[in-house]
């Protein structure tokens, strides 16, 4: 058994348990408990990982509340990373020890017709699902408390721990070179956001787009609409201060969906437009506002693009002439519509040649230890991306 110093060119000890530290969410909504754990060794076609730094995002605070299925505790909550490989499991050629990568929420097994088609980024050899264990193995986990007792996966990733182990077609080798800080962002959020503008809906040239929700994922797509070219960007949300944090990433009007009067939301998007915009994306988690938004983008070509997670078994109604008759489409978009793989390493070097502005979605940087706090901060609304370093 190894504590978590072990160096990568002791293949020996790199092939055994690891003692680390992790902040384990074992109760809903209750703070996340730091404690020391074990992590497994990989198995075949896994890579055990080094975390570097992890980001808060909304979709761990949701599984951190939410008290019914697919919730289950204790868990591993984390899903926006950087990390060092440690050690990887047979089978495994993308990677070796040494390597800086981004592990990623949707998997990208290269193989499966799926991954190989440019029409979609849904692996239909891992697909997408909130589950506890390995992808490939069922009812398998890679960590256990100090009492032996199994502690739960999250979004195939699991960061808020010193180590995790990935599934490889979950894991995506970057340039080292990278500032941590700025790079996990791409592993969900950034990548989320700014692909759904770039990759899913196509935002062109002097066109006009609608966010609806100014939170990490609106703000994303306000940065890609800006990159495509988009001429407005409106954002809607119930916050006045969001207007100015907004224009710092492309929005140019917003509209505070509190104070309509007797107009709906989309009554006035409609006026302000025209009659509705290109791109209308929902970026909070309400099947309402999906409803809202595809009600406010132009008949004959408006696309309204959903990335908010709403609660499980939610619904959204439409009226069926409205379909028919009006030529709109509604798109969903998970990660943005990017192959990990393949947009990850382009949206890097975007960064680096100063077209992504990556910098100004970090608000704060805190010690993991400081997690409960970082937690608190997102809940009340303070801060965009808190960047919490291991170590």
């Amino acid at each position: 058994m190894e504590n978590g110093n072990s160096s990568f060119g002791d293949k020996k000890c790199a092939l055994k348990p690891i003692r680390c530290k992790a902040a384990v969410s074992r109760k809903a909504g209750e703070a996340l408990v730091m404690e020391e754990i074990m992590v497994a060794p990989p198995q075949p076609y896994e890579v055990r990982i080094r975390i570097i730094c992890t980001a808060l995002c909304h979709s761990d605070v949701t599984f951190w509340k939410l008290q019914v299925p697919p919730a289950c505790f204790p868990r591993i909550l984390g899903h926006e990373a950087i990390g060092v490989v440690e050690s990887v499991g047979e089978n495994v050629t993308e990677v070796i020890e040494g390597d800086t990568v981004l592990p990623t929420f949707m998997a990208d097994c290269g193989d499966c017709a799926d991954c190989k088609s440019h029409r979609s980024n849904l692996c239909s050899k891992f697909p997408f699902q909130v589950s506890p264990w390995m992808p490939r193995y069922e009812n398998s986990s890679r960590f256990t408390d100090l009492n032996g007792n199994t502690l739960f996966h999250f979004l195939n990733v699991s960061s808020f721990s010193e180590y995790t182990v990935v599934d490889v077609a979950n894991v995506v080798k970057i340039d080292s070179s990278v500032s941590p800080s700025r790079a996990c962002l791409l592993s969900c959020g950034v990548s989320t956001g700014v692909g759904a503008a770039w990759e899913t809906a196509k935002v062109e040239q002097g066109s006009t787009v609608v966010i609806f929700g100014l939170g990490s994922i609106g703000l994303a797509v306000a940065e890609g609409s800006r990159l495509c070219g988009a001429s407005r960007v409106i954002g809607v949300d119930i916050n006045p201060d969001k207007f100015q944090i907004g224009q710092k990433f492309g929005v140019t009007e917003f509209v505070n969906s509190m104070t309509c009067g007797n107009k709906r939301v989309c009554e006035v998007i409609n006026e302000m437009t025209g009659g509705g915009a290109d791109y209308c994306f929902e970026c909070v988690g309400s099947s309402a506002l999906v409803q809202e938004a595809y009600a406010c983008c132009r008949q004959g070509w408006g696309k309204t693009i959903t990335l908010g997670v709403d609660k499980p078994g939610s619904q959204i109604c439409l009226d069926s002439f409205d379909v028919l008759h009006h030529g709109k489409t509604l798109i969903g978009s998970l990660f943005g519509g990017l192959k990990a793989k393949t947009h990850i390493p382009l949206l890097l070097k975007r960064y680096l040649s100063n077209e992504l502005e990556l910098d100004k979605f970090v608000t704060h940087e805190k010690k993991f230890e400081e997690i409960n706090d970082a937690f608190q901060l997102l809940l009340e609304g303070k801060c965009i991306r808190c960047v919490l370093w291991m170590g």
